[in-house]
């Protein structure tokens, strides 16, 4: 493999980014979509601040690790030192590949490797920059001479006035709020159960559950479900749960597919969450049992309508929850909460240490933090 020294590299990237129009020109409109798969760790704009990751207002000309109150690790802060200042070429080599740049970056993302997609972000960052804002006069001359159309001349304007929706006002003890109106229970009652119940209609398959996962899943959870970073794994782990660390997967111990298409529907994709359709969702499932291989076709299609058949393997293993057969609550007692036990507690066993809570203080082990 030929090697080339870092300035010859970063000279190749840009005379790459002026010679192709993916990288030259990218569009805001498309760059605020791919931004989303950013947003759970970064945010820009208006009153934006640092999250995970910090803020990327003016990132454009800043200089690497610099913001005053953000922590960044050593490698980014050692970067900056050593003279890395944030450009299209700069951006570009980053985004593609975040740890192949700045080697003990925190930042988790596995980066964009759609060139494409890489303009467009830019561009789209761009409009919160300052220095690139001032560099483009004749769009913001043409924003200026573009007609307004002024309240007076809409006709939205002149529209009668809409009849107030009658509410409900609350009939409990203290008199707050209002009774909530039945669209507003229908869109927060989405769970699904077991049986299938409250499945939306639908359908999707493993196919096309592939290239959803890679571009709304991969960058936390590995192209195979394998677990980036310290993101959670999703595949694999079967006939581990006996053993002194068992992978618990999708695969090795969720009970229920419900869940799976449950959470995925109700919190996923991270930072951007409901953004899915349904069918999106049934593709998504297709392609976790996929990876996990309880199917193994991928024309196999999930659905409204077969989506009870399937079983996961570990579902066996898990009991009904039968607290309300136990005493206090079958004769309506009030459980014991004081001297339960004869004799002092003991302590017979610890949790085990996984190696989900950072040890030390040291910028290496900070998590799934962002740079």
């Amino acid at each position: 493999m030929l090697k080339f020294p870092k300035f010859a590299a970063v000279a190749a990237l840009a005379f790459a980014a002026l010679a192709s129009p993916s990288l030259a020109d990218g569009d805001v409109g498309a760059g605020e979509k791919v931004f989303k798969k950013c947003a759970a760790c970064h945010a820009v704009g208006d009153g934006a601040k640092h999250k995970v990751g910090p803020e990327l207002n003016d990132v454009f000309g800043r200089t690497a690790g610099s913001v005053d109150d953000y922590k960044y690790s050593k490698p980014m802060m050692a970067a900056g030192e050593g003279g890395l200042v944030w450009d299209d070429t700069t951006l570009t080599e980053y985004l593609a590949n975040p740890k192949a740049m700045v080697k003990g970056t925190k930042m988790a993302f596995a980066g964009l490797k759609k060139d494409d997609e890489i303009a467009n972000v830019l561009a789209y960052l761009k409009s919160f920059s300052e220095s690139e804002a001032a560099s483009a006069p004749a769009a913001a001359e043409t924003a200026e001479a573009a007609p307004v159309e002024t309240a007076e001349a809409s006709p939205a304007a002149e529209a009668e006035p809409v009849e107030a929706m009658a509410v409900e006002t609350s009939k409990g003890a203290f008199g707050l709020g209002r009774v909530a109106m039945a669209d507003e229970i229908a869109a927060w009652d989405i769970d699904i159960r077991p049986d299938g119940t409250g499945l939306p209609e639908g359908k999707g398959t493993v196919a096309e559950g592939e290239p959803l996962f890679a571009d709304n899943c991969a960058v936390c959870h590995g192209d195979f479900g394998e677990g980036a970073g310290r993101w959670p794994v999703l595949a694999g782990g079967q006939d581990t749960l006996l053993k002194d660390r068992p992978v618990k997967t999708i695969g090795s111990y969720w009970p229920y597919l419900s869940t799976v298409f449950d959470y995925v529907r109700r919190a996923m994709p991270f930072g951007d969450a409901r953004s899915l359709s349904d069918d999106d969702v049934y593709a998504l499932t297709a392609y976790l049992l996929y990876l996990n291989d309880i199917v193994d076709d991928e024309d196999f299609e999930l659905s409204n309508e077969n989506f009870a058949s399937i079983r996961l393997p570990n579902e066996d293993n898990f009991i009904p929850d039968d607290r309300l057969n136990e005493p206090h609550y079958a004769k309506g007692l009030e459980p014991c909460m004081t001297d339960c036990k004869p004799g002092p507690v003991e302590i017979t066993a610890r949790a085990q240490i996984i190696d989900v809570t950072p040890e030390g203080e040291g910028d290496e082990n900070t998590g799934g933090g962002i740079d």
